[in-house]
């Protein structure tokens, strides 16, 4: 597993922007560090900014932070 498949990365539609932007809440935890026309050129440019990231922080000796945020699994009704 490459170290920025950890990470929880999604894409959504910010109406206030009118694109869709993207988001790693982990590494970028400030919101939103991509925008674009489409999900998929947003996720895409999300994953090269995670990348990216990644490496930045691994040739400074720093280390990554713990993957901690996940997606909402879904409710079970009472």
């Amino acid at each position: 597993m490459k170290a920025q498949d950890q990470y929880l990365k999604f894409v959504k539609w910010e109406e206030t922007d009118a694109l869709y932007v993207g988001y790693c809440p982990d590494l970028f935890p400030w919101g939103g560090v991509c925008h674009a026309e489409t999900e998929a050129d947003a996720y895409k440019k999300l994953c090269a900014l995670v990348e990216e990231e990644i490496v930045e922080l691994e040739s400074k000796g720093k280390p990554l932070p713990p993957p901690s945020t996940r997606p909402m699994r879904e409710a079970i009704p009472a």
